[in-house]
């Protein structure tokens, strides 16, 4: 067998685990700034972390972030509902790199590394369809979309992410925040 070739035995597995890893640590990455589990600041914490970053009113944008990140990261674990997990993710993958790692360089714990994974994960996940280890596929609703329908939902998730910014209102230079 040429290593190279598609595994079809193997394909549902990998994407089974590509899933797991970034839908769960991306609904973690929610619930800590949502719950404050994980180490995170909790909803308070995080509203006014995005009041400095110029979302008003912080607490709304924050619950809106993190409630985008658990349930993007869930129904990509659970393989479920087709592109609008993925398209979540990168909504909010969107928003995470422009207004936070952004000028920060490419490599974590600042940079732009972590988003552009999640985000591009996201994208290669929603375009390879979830696999046969899916709810989608369980429920017998995978492959009942169009590639069309594949790249609405995720034109939307760019959409909302970019609209997220353009409602954000940046301190003037040298104001306290």
């Amino acid at each position: 067998m040429d290593t190279y070739a598609t595994n079809f035995a193997t394909l549902g597995l990998g994407l089974l685990l590509v899933r797991l890893v970034i839908g769960l640590i991306m609904a973690a990455h929610g619930a800590s700034k949502l719950f404050g589990w994980f180490g995170g600041h909790g909803l308070r914490g995080t509203g006014q972390f995005f009041e400095q970053m110029g979302f008003q009113p912080g607490a709304v944008f924050a619950a809106a972030a993190s409630i985008s990140e658990i349930l993007g990261g869930l129904l990509v674990a659970l393989g479920f509902l087709g592109p609008i997990g993925p398209a979540l993710m990168v909504s909010v993958m969107i928003v995470a790199t422009i207004t936070v790692h952004w000028g920060q360089g490419l490599f974590a714990p600042k940079g732009v590394e972590l988003p552009l994974l999640y985000a591009v994960g996201a994208l290669g996940v929603a375009m390879t369809g979830f696999g046969q280890y899916s709810l989608d596929n369980w429920l017998g609703i995978a492959g009942h979309l169009h590639m069309t329908d594949t790249w609405i939902a995720l034109a939307l998730g760019i959409v909302g992410g970019f609209g997220n910014l353009a409602l954000r209102r940046r301190p003037a230079a040298g104001a306290r925040t």
